[in-house]
């Protein structure tokens, strides 16, 4: 039996401080935007920078100095970072990555876990910041406060804190087989495990049992929650699950599947072999896949 994949998954911040007791101290604040020691990562929109000069892809930092006369509405402070303080600067982006830019979704897989989980942090908070910049009870202009953290409607008293979105995430077994789907966006050939966005109201367990149940027709039985993780495109946390179908009949939902079939772990182990195309690494369908494969002779 080969190993399996290791835990926490790409994308998570175990590496960053948070430190949110420094959010509201306005006077450290000040003093950590223009000390040596603190470190800036310039967004442009949504793309995050790369050193040029590295083979692999790396983050760029600028110095504090990027922040110099910058608007509350154009900084985050996103916390300590080995040791030291971690800011965000959000520039304004285009259609597409600028020089010296990449979208997180081309190189995040690339990056060391501790810049790729900084890069997701940094990328979930611009994009909210970007659809928060008016008062959704009044209309008003929102102001930034907590060095980035919320946004306060002056009119109305509003405050609009970072939102994640619950997703469920499954991979349904039945016998050796596992059961994969391809959505009408997904890239070329791939196939990938069933999701869908929690509704309120609902347990991860019932959005589970419905999300799978409407997409192909699968009644599950047992269902054991395995792993999160956060994932910034645009600002989701997804809830990892692995379930046991009670029959292999499907009746696919055309609407949202182009396809869905049973596999078996030996159509899947060999890459050039495979009948699909499986989903990104960095992803936890990736992981959830990867574990099952482990679990096989």
């Amino acid at each position: 039996m080969r190993a399996g994949p290791e835990l926490p998954l790409v994308y998570d911040t175990l590496a960053l401080d948070r430190a949110a007791e420094r959010r509201n101290d306005e006077r450290w604040l000040e003093q950590s935007r223009r000390s040596p020691a603190s470190r800036v990562l310039r967004l442009a929109g949504l793309a995050v920078p790369l050193r040029r000069e590295s083979a692999e892809p790396r983050l760029r930092y600028d110095s504090a100095a990027a922040l110099a006369d910058l608007p509350p509405e154009r900084w985050i402070f996103l916390g300590m970072y080995e040791d030291a303080p971690l800011f965000v600067r959000l520039d304004p982006g285009g259609a597409s990555a600028p020089p010296g830019f990449a979208e997180l979704r081309e190189v995040g897989a690339l990056l060391p876990p501790a810049e790729a989980g900084i890069a997701a942090c940094a990328r979930a908070l611009a994009h909210w910041h970007s659809r928060h910049r008016f008062c959704g009870a009044c209309g008003t202009p929102t102001r930034v406060m907590q060095a980035g953290h919320l946004r306060l409607c002056p009119t109305c008293g509003l405050e609009v804190f970072p939102r994640t979105d619950p997703a469920v995430i499954v991979l349904v077994e039945y016998e050796d087989r596992a059961l994969l789907a391809r959505s009408p966006r997904f890239p070329p050939g791939m196939y990938s495990t069933l999701a869908g966005f929690v509704e309120p109201g609902e347990s991860l367990e019932s959005a589970l049992r419905r999300e799978v149940f409407e997409e192909t027709g699968i009644e599950l039985a047992e269902v054991r929650y395995r792993a999160s993780q956060p994932w910034p495109f645009p600002q989701s946390l997804m809830l990892g699950f692995r379930a046991r179908a009670r029959a292999p009949e499907l009746r696919i939902d055309r609407a949202e599947l182009e396809d869905a079939l049973w596999l078996s772990r030996a159509e899947l182990r060999e890459e050039k072999r495979r009948p699909v195309v499986l989903p990104r690494p960095d992803s936890i369908a990736r992981f959830l896949l990867e574990e099952w494969l482990a679990e096989g002779d």
